[in-house]
């Protein structure tokens, strides 16, 4: 544990030279560091999709829906991380901003957001708030492609000024959670709409680590193959030791909703160096990721108990996607099938 202790030390530290700041970067390693030690030890927690898409029945909007059709009777934060609490799950992950980029806070940076809706609640902070009153973790996910605001993705002309725009977004993120909580992990996602090298990973990586050293840090289909590290998608089954990293820097792999491979691998390469890599699986109670009226088919508890061991087999996570209503509330089916859950897998409060 001592020489695990020093990696992560040595991962986090911020070095200055004169005017001159090294970013944070992993260290090279093909054992965990003391952070990604602790995310696997949270093992298990509660992907929480609610927004605009909440309200058309649709899991991917465009951008163009009005900010006022996202109107939530209520946003009973305390509701969710209560229900994540006693299922027995370590932390949440709240979209903070999906594909269609309307915000779940009040951003400076854009009007499509929660000032300009139905139901003007600060969701990400009363978020933070219960998960600090609560004493779980608190994820934030954070969809890198934005429908609204770079709807031609494709134009590399706007990338400076889109990549702009979200380290602005993530700074604001962060100082709205840091005045109750630290923040675990960073989900990201969308990159596969541009090229890897297009997207501001490492501004992105060092924006969150220089205000949060220990949180984990991950974007969605991670890993790319040996002859194309940009290649998409690379199943977790098709995925080989040594293989290369997609989007570096990063702490963990995702690919959503796939689990990972009977004998999983943990290093994978950038420029010759090697890391290690927990997999984080993410997958729906029901069948859709935001709520639906249409959306009524829960998986079985038995179901559910065997993708509960072969997700945080290996050291591996599992996060099970819950989503609250239009009434902002997590559903009564939900609810049941994660307390008989947590009995039957033995689960400690």
């Amino acid at each position: 544990m001592k020489q695990l202790l020093l990696i992560s030390i040595v991962t986090l530290t911020f070095f200055s030279c004169g005017n001159t700041k090294k970013e944070f970067l992993p260290v090279p390693s093909t054992e965990p560091s003391v952070a990604q030690i602790k995310q696997i030890e949270r093992k298990y927690g509660m992907f929480i999709h609610f927004g605009i898409n909440t309200f058309h029945d649709m899991e991917w909007t465009d951008g163009s829906k009005p900010a006022l059709s996202y109107n939530p009777a209520s946003v009973d934060a305390e509701q969710w991380i209560e229900t994540a609490k006693n299922a027995g799950m370590k932390y949440v992950i709240l979209i903070a901003k999906h594909h269609d980029g309307f915000c779940l806070w009040d951003s400076k940076y854009t009007e499509y957001d929660v000032s300009n809706s139905g139901n003007t609640t600060n969701v990400v902070e009363a978020v933070a708030k219960a998960c600090k009153k609560h004493d779980i973790g608190l994820g934030l996910y954070y969809s890198l492609w934005d429908r609204s605001k770079n709807s031609d993705v494709k134009n590399s002309l706007l990338d400076s000024t889109y990549n702009s725009y979200m380290i602005k977004q993530l700074d604001e993120l962060l100082e709205i959670t840091q005045k109750h909580i630290n923040v675990v992990e960073f989900w990201f996602d969308g990159g596969w709409m541009k090229e890897n090298n297009r997207w501001p990973i490492k501004e992105i990586y060092q924006t969150i680590k220089s205000k949060e050293p220990e949180c984990q840090i991950g974007v969605n289909w991670t890993i790319g193959l040996p002859e194309n590290p940009d290649h998409h998608p690379v199943l977790p089954k098709d995925q080989q030791e040594g293989y290369p990293i997609r989007y570096f820097p990063s702490d963990f792999r995702l690919g959503d909703p796939y689990l990972l491979a009977k004998d999983d691998p943990k290093i994978f390469t950038h420029n010759g160096e090697e890391y290690y890599m927990p997999w984080e699986s993410t997958v729906c109670i029901s069948q859709r990721w935001f709520y639906n009226t249409t959306d009524t088919v829960f998986k079985p508890v038995d179901e559910l108990i065997e993708l509960y061991k072969t997700a945080t087999a290996q050291d591996n996570i599992l996060i099970l996607n819950c989503p609250p209503n239009r009434e902002g509330k997590i559903r009564s089916e939900d609810i049941e099938i994660l307390t008989e859950l947590r009995e039957k897998l033995n689960i400690s409060l």
